[in-house]
């Protein structure tokens, strides 16, 4: 039998957004609502597409105290999908455990499994009276759970494919807190035909087939941090007897957070930048297709423009007037932040040649910008604690000091520094 499934992750409803500076009352009326208009468009979705059955991978929501508004709304959704004949399957995850949670929700519409704390658990799905797949899943009793559950897992012997729901970190992804850590092949082992996983916010497939095992990352964007910009959404899964072809990816986010560069080595001053920012402003609109984008923008490079950056206000003055340009209604690009990465025209090359202190510390960042792992340990060791109070000037709080952003602004910063001092 040919059917479809959707499989989401990582909802966290009503979510509080993280790291962003403050943003007129517009802005935050659609960044409240966000989180929760895009699990309504997922309800459409599965809905609109037949689906035999949802698949949600812990984190519904963003914390245990599970605010009534997000409860409600997905109660309602849930009770679309019922009305629908679309079963749903649900596990919690350390955002949302099932022990140390409060529950407006008493029960549950026809058709809704939450999986328990206690053990793995299965759960048929039959469509016209034809057994067509098993969901096995199981929820985080509270919020560390350091157990690989993965282990837990075990085939069973019913028709159709074979699913499970876990929110794990697989791989010890080191973006992640270790919750539930698991490898592939503890996957492999428990035999299941799919693994719909939650936990990872960055959309990931780990392993095309015997098994699946896939990342949809989460619903909705919940900050400028790298992992929650760009599209976000939920996977349709096509199944044809117990052949699962590749997920598609279908966008649901209602806000979407994004990150462009503007270059000033070709721009003669300051308004040829603005008209610069306002064409990438309108690259990002295009590509949100009809909805709101949260914009943070970098501007880098060297050459005449860095020098009137450089006066007082002049930053914070061309946010301002970009602000200014922004449409008071959804959808909007917002401009988030706009950081100062530019520089006088240095000449690198010349600087790597020189042998001195600033050409040394140009080799070395040259070196670190190569190997990632060496950037992140020289980062979390050094630039967080040193040069934070700058770059939180600058950027903003440091999520991540071996982002690229703060990583070349610091390097940035301390060459102009030193070859402005020495001259």
């Amino acid at each position: 039998m040919r059917f479809r499934f959707l499989h989401a992750a990582d909802l966290h409803l009503d979510t509080p957004f993280e790291g962003i500076r403050r943003v007129e009352p517009f802005v935050a009326d659609a960044l409240r609502d966000a989180s929760l208009r895009a699990f309504e468009s997922l309800v459409s979705l599965a809905i609109a597409r037949e689906v035999a059955f949802v698949v949600l991978a812990g984190d519904i929501y963003d914390g245990p105290e599970r605010g009534v508004r997000a409860q409600l709304t997905f109660r309602r959704g849930l009770d679309r999908l019922s009305d629908a004949g679309i079963a749903t399957f649900v596990v919690h995850g350390n955002h949302d455990p099932v022990e140390t949670g409060w529950s407006a929700v008493r029960s549950w519409p026809a058709g809704v499994k939450v999986f328990g704390a206690d053990e793995v658990a299965t759960v048929p799905v039959e469509r016209d009276g034809e057994m067509i797949a098993s969901v096995h899943g199981i929820s985080y009793p509270t919020r560390a759970v350091t157990e690989n559950l993965a282990l837990r897992f075990a085939r069973g012997d019913a028709p159709g494919i074979q699913v499970g729901l876990l929110h794990a970190n697989v791989g010890a992804n080191p973006q992640h807190d270790p919750y539930s850590p698991c490898t592939l092949d503890d996957l492999r082992a428990g035999g299941m035909d799919y693994w719909a996983l939650g936990h990872v916010h960055a959309r990931q497939v780990l392993s095309q087939g015997d098994p699946w095992a896939v990342y949809p990352g989460n619903l909705q964007g919940r900050s400028p941090k790298a992992s929650e910009r760009g599209p976000k959404g939920a996977l349709v899964v096509e199944v044809d007897g117990t052949t699962i072809a590749a997920p598609e990816f279908v966008p649901l986010d209602r806000v979407r957070f994004a990150y462009v560069e503007a270059d000033i080595a070709d721009l003669a001053d300051l308004p040829e930048l603005q008209e610069l920012l306002t064409e990438l402003a309108l690259r990002e609109a295009r590509a949100a297709e009809g909805r709101s984008v949260l914009l943070r923008a970098a501007l880098v490079g060297a050459g005449p423009v860095a020098d009137d950056l450089r006066r007082p206000g002049a930053v914070a003055e061309l946010l301002g007037a970009l602000r200014d340009g922004v449409r008071r209604e959804e959808p909007f690009v917002w401009w988030e932040h706009l950081a100062d990465l530019t520089r006088p025209a240095l000449d690198l090359d010349a600087l790597r040649r020189r042998g001195d202190f600033p050409g040394e510390l140009l080799l070395l960042a040259d070196d670190l910008s190569a190997d990632p792992e060496r950037l992140h340990a020289f980062a979390e060791q050094h630039l967080a604690a040193v040069a934070t109070p700058t770059l939180d000037r600058l950027a903003g709080p440091l999520e991540d000091p071996a982002e690229p952003m703060p990583w070349r602004q610091a390097v940035d910063l301390a060459l102009t520094t030193l070859v402005t001092d020495d001259g």
